[in-house]
Protein backbone atom coordinates (compact mmCIF):
# COMPACT_ATOMS: atom_id res chain seq x y z
CA UNK A 1 0.00 0.00 0.00
CA UNK A 2 1.26 3.47 -0.87
CA UNK A 3 1.45 6.23 1.73
CA UNK A 4 -1.05 8.39 -0.18
CA UNK A 5 -3.64 5.60 -0.06
CA UNK A 6 -2.99 5.03 3.64
CA UNK A 7 -3.25 8.73 4.46
CA UNK A 8 -6.50 9.10 2.50
CA UNK A 9 -7.95 6.16 4.33
CA UNK A 10 -6.92 7.30 7.82
CA UNK A 11 -7.18 11.09 7.44
CA UNK A 12 -10.82 11.50 8.56
CA UNK A 13 -10.15 9.57 11.78
CA UNK A 14 -6.87 11.36 12.42
CA UNK A 15 -8.67 14.70 11.97
CA UNK A 16 -11.27 13.61 14.56
CA UNK A 17 -8.49 12.61 16.96
CA UNK A 18 -6.77 15.97 16.47
CA UNK A 19 -10.06 17.80 16.99
CA UNK A 20 -10.80 15.83 20.16
CA UNK A 21 -7.34 16.48 21.64
CA UNK A 22 -7.44 20.15 20.69
CA UNK A 23 -10.60 20.58 22.78
CA UNK A 24 -8.55 19.81 25.90
CA UNK A 25 -5.34 21.61 24.97
CA UNK A 26 -5.45 25.02 23.37
CA UNK A 27 -1.73 25.23 22.67
CA UNK A 28 -2.22 23.97 19.12
CA UNK A 29 -4.76 24.32 16.36
CA UNK A 30 -6.55 21.27 14.92
CA UNK A 31 -4.48 21.58 11.77
CA UNK A 32 -1.20 21.66 13.69
CA UNK A 33 -2.05 18.42 15.49
CA UNK A 34 -3.27 16.81 12.27
CA UNK A 35 -0.04 17.79 10.48
CA UNK A 36 2.03 16.42 13.38
CA UNK A 37 0.17 13.09 13.20
CA UNK A 38 0.64 12.89 9.42
CA UNK A 39 4.32 13.70 9.77
CA UNK A 40 4.73 10.92 12.32
CA UNK A 41 2.77 8.57 10.08
CA UNK A 42 5.01 9.48 7.13
CA UNK A 43 8.19 8.87 9.15
CA UNK A 44 6.92 5.52 10.43
CA UNK A 45 5.83 4.53 6.92
CA UNK A 46 9.24 5.34 5.45
CA UNK A 47 10.98 3.46 8.26
CA UNK A 48 8.87 0.38 7.44
CA UNK A 49 7.20 0.29 10.86
CA UNK A 50 3.65 0.11 9.45
CA UNK A 51 3.97 -2.80 7.02
CA UNK A 52 2.27 -5.45 9.14
CA UNK A 53 0.11 -3.18 11.34
CA UNK A 54 -3.67 -2.91 11.37
CA UNK A 55 -5.47 0.39 10.85
CA UNK A 56 -6.67 0.43 14.43
CA UNK A 57 -3.10 -0.09 15.69
CA UNK A 58 -1.85 2.76 13.49
CA UNK A 59 -4.62 5.10 14.65
CA UNK A 60 -3.98 4.23 18.27
CA UNK A 61 -0.30 5.00 17.68
CA UNK A 62 -1.25 8.39 16.20
CA UNK A 63 -3.44 9.13 19.23
CA UNK A 64 -0.71 8.25 21.72
CA UNK A 65 1.92 10.13 19.73
CA UNK A 66 -0.21 13.29 19.76
CA UNK A 67 -0.93 12.98 23.48
CA UNK A 68 2.79 12.51 24.16
CA UNK A 69 3.68 15.41 21.84
CA UNK A 70 1.22 17.72 23.65
CA UNK A 71 2.49 16.55 27.05
CA UNK A 72 6.12 17.23 26.12
CA UNK A 73 5.33 20.72 24.88
CA UNK A 74 3.09 21.55 27.85
CA UNK A 75 5.62 20.28 30.43
CA UNK A 76 8.29 22.71 29.33
CA UNK A 77 8.39 25.95 31.28
CA UNK A 78 6.56 28.60 29.30
CA UNK A 79 7.02 32.22 28.78
CA UNK A 80 3.64 33.78 28.46
CA UNK A 81 2.92 34.00 24.75
CA UNK A 82 0.14 36.41 25.64
CA UNK A 83 2.80 38.71 27.05
CA UNK A 84 4.86 38.33 23.88
CA UNK A 85 1.87 38.94 21.63
CA UNK A 86 0.66 41.98 23.55
CA UNK A 87 4.09 43.48 24.09
CA UNK A 88 5.75 45.43 21.34
CA UNK A 89 8.97 43.43 21.51
CA UNK A 90 11.01 45.50 19.13
CA UNK A 91 10.34 48.83 20.78
CA UNK A 92 9.58 48.02 24.43
CA UNK A 93 11.90 46.91 27.17
CA UNK A 94 10.03 43.58 27.48
CA UNK A 95 9.07 44.17 31.12
CA UNK A 96 5.95 42.08 30.66
CA UNK A 97 7.99 39.02 29.77
CA UNK A 98 10.06 38.77 32.92
CA UNK A 99 8.50 40.83 35.68
CA UNK A 100 5.96 39.15 37.94
CA UNK A 101 3.19 41.47 39.04
CA UNK A 102 3.86 40.49 42.66
CA UNK A 103 7.39 41.89 42.76
CA UNK A 104 7.76 44.58 45.34
CA UNK A 105 11.50 44.84 45.71
CA UNK A 106 12.87 47.63 43.51
CA UNK A 107 16.11 45.69 42.96
CA UNK A 108 14.18 42.75 41.49
CA UNK A 109 12.33 45.11 39.19
CA UNK A 110 15.56 46.78 38.07
CA UNK A 111 17.22 43.40 37.55
CA UNK A 112 14.26 42.29 35.42
CA UNK A 113 14.45 45.45 33.31
CA UNK A 114 18.17 44.95 32.72
CA UNK A 115 17.57 41.32 31.84
CA UNK A 116 14.83 42.28 29.37
CA UNK A 117 17.15 44.85 27.78
CA UNK A 118 19.93 42.24 27.49
CA UNK A 119 17.58 39.75 25.80
CA UNK A 120 16.27 42.42 23.45
CA UNK A 121 19.73 43.59 22.42
CA UNK A 122 21.58 40.26 22.20
CA UNK A 123 19.01 37.50 22.39
CA UNK A 124 17.16 37.36 19.08
CA UNK A 125 18.24 37.15 15.47
CA UNK A 126 16.37 38.95 12.68
CA UNK A 127 14.04 36.04 11.86
CA UNK A 128 13.09 35.64 15.53
CA UNK A 129 12.35 39.36 15.81
CA UNK A 130 10.18 39.22 12.70
CA UNK A 131 8.25 36.25 14.06
CA UNK A 132 7.72 37.98 17.40
CA UNK A 133 6.51 41.09 15.62
CA UNK A 134 4.14 38.98 13.52
CA UNK A 135 2.80 37.26 16.65
CA UNK A 136 2.16 40.64 18.20
CA UNK A 137 0.05 41.50 15.13
CA UNK A 138 -2.10 38.44 15.82
CA UNK A 139 -0.94 36.25 12.94
CA UNK A 140 -1.12 32.47 13.26
CA UNK A 141 1.89 30.22 12.76
CA UNK A 142 0.60 29.24 9.33
CA UNK A 143 0.17 32.88 8.26
CA UNK A 144 3.66 33.72 9.52
CA UNK A 145 5.04 30.72 7.66
CA UNK A 146 3.39 31.82 4.42
CA UNK A 147 4.77 35.35 4.77
CA UNK A 148 8.31 34.13 5.47
CA UNK A 149 8.17 31.14 3.08
CA UNK A 150 8.61 28.73 6.00
CA UNK A 151 6.55 25.77 7.12
CA UNK A 152 4.36 26.33 10.16
CA UNK A 153 6.38 23.61 11.89
CA UNK A 154 9.53 25.68 11.40
CA UNK A 155 7.74 28.73 12.84
CA UNK A 156 6.76 26.67 15.90
CA UNK A 157 10.39 25.53 16.26
CA UNK A 158 11.62 29.12 16.09
CA UNK A 159 9.08 30.15 18.75
CA UNK A 160 10.37 27.29 20.89
CA UNK A 161 13.93 28.52 20.31
CA UNK A 162 12.85 32.02 21.41
CA UNK A 163 11.48 30.55 24.65
CA UNK A 164 14.69 28.64 25.26
CA UNK A 165 16.77 31.76 24.73
CA UNK A 166 14.61 33.70 27.18
CA UNK A 167 14.88 30.99 29.81
CA UNK A 168 18.65 30.80 29.30
CA UNK A 169 18.84 34.43 30.36
CA UNK A 170 16.44 33.92 33.25
CA UNK A 171 18.44 31.00 34.67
Amino acid sequence: MEFLDLSRKLSPTIKRIAYKLNGKYRTFSHDDLYQEALLRLWLDFNAGKLEDKTESYILQGCYFHLKNYIRKVNEKPHLSLDAIIHADILSSDMNELVIDEGQEDIRDSLNSKLLAQEIKMNGFNIKEKIILESLSCGLTTREIGRRLSLSHVMVVRIISRIRKKCFKYIE
